[in-house]
């Protein structure tokens, strides 16, 4: 159970456990006053009526949804009853909208009864139901009540009966993919193999012929593939469309593929991740590189000044990556897991958790800083709130991406400073990760079990000691392990050599060519205007071989690494937009702090590629 995985790991790290708590605190409590203030609860009392303000948006449940998931999720990692009787009251609002039939969805009961299941590519209805499953399933394990499950129970038995291939069904399948992942939640948490069932056949229905948005519907078929339906899903090849719709979607592909052993879906999860993560995927771990239709596009097309890539499209990724992490124990997720858990997932939302990012982009420069008010800085809400619903209901969970606890192995795919704590055994982890690479876990409570540390493929030299000997020849397949009968106060040390250095990008990809990147460990770097005030960033230049030094950053969280290096910046002002004038670099030193903490000290250019002399 979902409960028993946040339980076992406390998050006691510097850079992701405040993260946990602005969530709780504030990112939380924010998200409700905008679901009072903009009418997404009020819209449960189902009193609005035509010339009402506030009409009641085909995405509204949903946001609402998230934010009750993020508050039961945050209460089994942290009991409030505050926070859990607020969490009660929103729940029997949500149920109190539910028609006898089972339907649940605010919109369609208010606005246009008439049109119920009628525009399933556009409007989403299946996945507001979807979010709402969710956050039943969510509330169930937080306190144990059944009332949100069985209301959900209702709507999507009233959903298995409504689509299906038999008759007098209906042979349609979500526009925005959720509920699919959703109805896995369902079937784990109550035992019903109906919902599994009703989760397969939304993948497998999906891009069969006849196409059902277009023959039933009347969609063009030039906009199939953005919903991932142009054609059917097990023959699909590679990452297309809303990046956010096809990750849920690929998200219950692996779940679907656990649950049956399903060995070609799983095959088809492990082929559409290898083309995001080596074709499609930003350095940041960002993913859709078009704000068209937020979108994949195609291979190597990753633009930097114009990068979409969502902070719910990240999340997403990072939930994608766990399930195949979990059902193959392969490293290579682990590492898409992290590198876009600590740079596109943190850098969407601001430290104090109460502003965030739609699109996340890699290059803000001198131009495009005149664009400042239409999306180059963080904001506190968006007419389409999904982003921030999101942090709600993620940040809560933080702890089950760094470790895996089962009762006969701890698995630490990230190593953050945590405290994991079973029924079998106990452990803590110290150290300052990811700026530190000395870390140290030791034995509370022994029992015979395996250890499973990840080595992260950037760590270029590391050495491990069990109990001072060293052991560093224990690792396999980028984990060290060791299975043993472990005794209070063993203790395993790792020194994972973390230095800055540059990245470059494929040469097909056209945006970074003679640029590079600089990353340190985990975290990729970027240069901001706050710190290099008279410069213009898209003018620098690296050397060859820069040398870095490491320094305290201004304004930052303590204990936040910097880097200092030398450049050359251009000072030539032409006066006009083009002329004769020779350029002239002058040299000077630049500064780069973490992309994930960009734009918390105010507004201005940042880039994360910098052009490089040869």
């Amino acid at each position: 159970m979902l409960k028993d995985e946040l339980k076992a790991v406390t998050l006691t790290d510097r850079f992701l456990s405040p993260r946990q708590r602005t969530g709780r605190d504030a990112t939380i409590p924010e998200c409700i006053d905008k679901c009072r203030t903009t009418g997404r609860l009020r819209a449960f009392e189902l009193k609005w009526k035509p010339g009402d303000p506030d009409k009641p948006h085909v995405y509204w449940d949903s946001d609402v949804a998230k934010v009750l998931e993020g508050m039961a999720l945050s209460l089994i990692d942290t009991p409030d009853p505050q926070l859990a009787k607020r969490l009660d009251e929103l729940v029997d609002l949500v149920i109190s909208a539910q028609q006898p039939d089972g339907y649940l969805n605010t919109h369609f009961t208010l606005v246009e009864p008439e049109n119920r299941w009628k525009t399933l590519h556009r409007d989403h209805e299946l996945y507001c139901a979807g979010h709402l499953i969710e956050a039943a399933v969510a509330h169930y394990e937080a306190t144990g009540s059944r009332k949100f499950l069985d209301a959900m129970c209702r709507c999507a038995d009233l959903i298995a009966a409504t689509f299906g291939r038999g008759a007098g069904q209906m042979r349609g399948y979500p526009g925005h993919e959720e509920i699919e992942l959703a109805l896995v939640k369902l079937y784990r948490a109550t035992g019903e193999k109906r919902y599994l069932e009703l989760a397969r056949y939304f993948i497998d229905e999906r891009g069969a012929e006849p196409k059902y948005f277009v023959a039933v519907e009347g969609m063009s078929p030039s906009k199939l593939e953005n919903l991932q339906a142009d054609k059917p899903v097990r023959e699909q090849t590679a990452a297309t469309g809303h990046a956010v719709r096809a990750l849920y979607l690929y998200s219950a592909i692996a779940d679907v593929a656990a649950e049956t052993g399903d060995a070609d879906l799983l095959d088809l999860a492990k082929r559409l991740f290898d083309n995001i993560a080596e074709r499609r995927m930003y350095i940041t771990g960002g993913v859709g590189s078009s704000q068209r239709g937020e979108a994949f596009t195609y291979d190597f097309a990753l633009p930097n000044d114009t990068a979409y890539s969502e902070s719910c499209a990240a999340m997403a990724l990072v939930q994608f990556s766990k399930r195949l992490l979990d059902l193959t124990g392969d490293r290579k997720y682990a590492e898409v897991m992290e590198k876009a858990l600590y740079n596109n997932v943190a850098g969407g939302i601001s430290l104090d958790g109460r502003r965030f990012f739609y699109a996340n982009l890699l290059e803000v420069n001198d131009t495009t800083l005149e664009l400042m008010n239409t999306g180059r800085v963080r904001q506190e809400w968006f007419s389409c709130s999904c982003c921030p619903t999101s942090y709600c209901r993620f940040l809560p969970q933080l702890g089950r991406f760094c470790a895996a606890a089962a009762p006969d192995r701890i698995r630490i795919d990230i190593p953050a400073g945590m405290r994991i704590d079973t029924p079998q055994y106990a452990a803590e982890l110290s150290g300052n990760y990811p700026y530190s690479g000395d870390l140290a876990l030791t034995i509370r409570r022994g029992g015979a079990f395996e250890i499973a540390i990840r080595i992260p493929a950037w760590c270029r030299k590391y050495t491990v000691k069990l109990n001072g000997i060293d052991a560093t020849g224990a690792v396999r397949n980028g984990y060290w392990r060791a299975k043993r009968e472990w005794r209070p106060g063993d203790r395993v040390e790792l020194a994972l050599h973390i230095a800055a250095e540059l990245r470059f990008a494929d040469p097909r990809v056209p945006a970074d060519s003679g640029r590079a990147a600089i990353q340190r460990g985990a975290l990729v770097y970027c240069v901001e205007s706050a710190d290099n005030p008279d410069m213009r960033l898209h003018s620098l230049r690296l050397p060859a071989a820069p040398e870095f030094s490491e320094c305290p950053a201004a304004g930052l969280p303590e204990g936040t690494v910097a880097l200092n290096f030398p450049v050359r910046h251009e000072i030539t002002p032409c006066g006009e937009a083009f002329s004769t004038t020779v350029p002239v670099y002058a040299a000077g030193r630049a500064t780069a702090i973490p992309y994930a903490l960009w734009q918390n000290r105010g507004a201005g250019a940042m880039q994360v590629f910098l052009l490089r002399d040869c």
